[in-house]
């Protein structure tokens, strides 16, 4: 059968409300997590195999993230799924009110390389926990996880409520030109573009989870060590392929010294003196990225055999550098100097909205949330704000737009419809013609 046929199938089956009763979806929702606790050594093995993730990585920044999210989704999706009773207005007396939340229908989902498990299984689980039929695309670059990823759901879903279909850019403009109720894109800024013309055809409405130039911001007051610690975590986990990585780093003049060797200093900490035998730093996904990163900075120490990059710290770049006109989406993290922070502030203001903002000191927080725009601000720290499923998750301009990870994920695949029950044993007649002047003196008291 081929994926048009599939599809049709699916629909049908949406249309037939097979997968629309709470406890069904939490019930599927528990064996999807089964399936995962099942397969991990896969799931594990498949990470190593595509980008180098250590088992701890692995673990930690894809496989328990997904196992959380499942976790709290199913044992509060009866609270989500509520109906919720309304006020209803004096015009509209006597009345109730009520909202539904219910499926938007057929949702086509497409996740990005660098987390290729995560990244697909978050919203997955919002999608089905809100009620709707699942078509999955994972990320072609990631061949090994997306192997994986299909067997757990073959053995977790019907192909009628959630499939997945593999292949490259052209299987995706091929799902494109079918319509679908909602499109949920992780991935580039151009790849977010082709979305939005395509979802423009049916008015499809999307989330963009994209990325951009996150900055990070150390000030004069910021603790030195602690700062360059999690700068270097959150920068070089996963060889730098985090969407919300810090991307570039401004630091105040009077500390750019001492945290630059305290940077230094814990590179070697966690990755050793040669981080191309350390077994905790991943690869690049492939030669094509390699080679994109080694344009921008051919300086960097590397190895293409292997897919290399070493962590690089890049001190004395002009401004319009190449490696500042794009996300670099790598371990290059260049680095600028500033005197005061509104000369930092303007820096990022200049620059598109990115995805998130990391600011490491005291005295500027406020001016720093007051006066800039972000997807997410996390304070003397990286990365670790994604991590809360209390939380929404989600870019804003060109980092994209919609939010998800917890409740949020349940609400992004849902469509709240109101529903008003106007009584039959009342019918005031003032809302009718003929408009008296007597009726436009009752409204005007109505509406004070």
């Amino acid at each position: 059968m081929n994926n048009a046929c599939k599809l049709e199938q699916q629909r049908l089956s949406w249309r037939n409300r097979e997968y629309s009763e709470v406890n069904a979806r939490v019930s599927k929702l528990w064996r999807l997590f089964d399936v995962i606790k099942e397969n991990e050594r896969q799931i594990v093995a498949a990470l190593h195999a595509d980008l180098g993730k250590s088992e701890f990585e692995a673990r930690a920044s894809e496989i328990s993230m997904v196992l959380d999210e499942i976790t709290m989704m199913a044992r509060n999706l009866k609270n989500y799924a509520a109906e919720e009773p309304v006020s209803t207005s004096l015009l509209n007396w006597p009345a109730t009110g009520r909202i539904l939340r219910e499926p938007y229908g057929q949702v086509l989902i497409f996740s990005a390389w660098n987390y290729p498990f995560q990244l697909m299984m978050v919203p997955l689980v919002g999608a089905v926990a809100a009620g709707n039929c699942v078509v999955l695309k994972p990320a072609e670059q990631a061949s090994a996880t997306a192997e994986v990823l299909e067997k757990i759901i073959r053995e977790s879903f019907e192909s009628e409520q959630v499939m997945v279909v593999q292949g490259g850019r052209e299987t995706a403009e091929e799902l494109l030109k079918h319509r679908f109720d909602y499109i949920f894109y992780t991935g580039g800024e151009n790849g977010g573009r082709a979305v939005m013309r395509a979802a423009a055809e049916y008015l499809t409405p999307v989330t963009l989870e994209l990325g951009g130039k996150s900055p990070c911001i150390v000030d004069a007051d910021a603790k030195l060590d602690l700062s360059a610690k999690r700068i270097v975590w959150g920068k070089f986990m996963n060889a730098g392929q985090t969407c919300v990585a810090p991307d570039y780093l401004l630091v105040h003049k009077s500390q750019k010294k001492i945290l630059l060797e305290r940077m230094a200093h814990w590179i070697r900490v966690f990755y050793g003196e040669n981080p191309e035998q350390s077994p905790d730093y991943s690869r690049i996904i492939n030669t094509t990225h390699f080679d994109r990163l080694l344009k921008l900075y051919p300086e960097a120490v590397s190895n293409r055999a292997i897919r290399y990059i070493a962590p690089t710290l890049i001190k004395n770049l002009s401004k319009d550098h190449a490696v500042m006109q794009e996300e670099i989406f790598g371990p290059l993290l260049p680095i600028f100097q500033f005197e005061d922070l509104d000369e930092a502030v303007n820096f990022v203001n200049e620059r598109p909205k990115p995805l998130a903002l990391y600011y490491f000191g005291k005295s500027g927080t406020e001016t720093i949330l007051r006066e800039t725009s972000s997807g997410g601000v996390c304070i003397n720290d990286t990365v670790a704000h994604l991590l809360n499923p209390a939380m929404p998750f989600g870019g804003v301009g060109e980092s994209g737009h919609g939010v998800y990870h917890g409740k949020w994920s349940f609400d992004t695949f849902t469509h709240f419809k109101p529903v008003m029950k106007k009584s039959v044993l009342i019918d005031l007649p003032m809302r009718y013609p003929p408009y008296t002047g007597q009726k436009l003196k009752m409204l005007k008291r109505l509406t004070k």
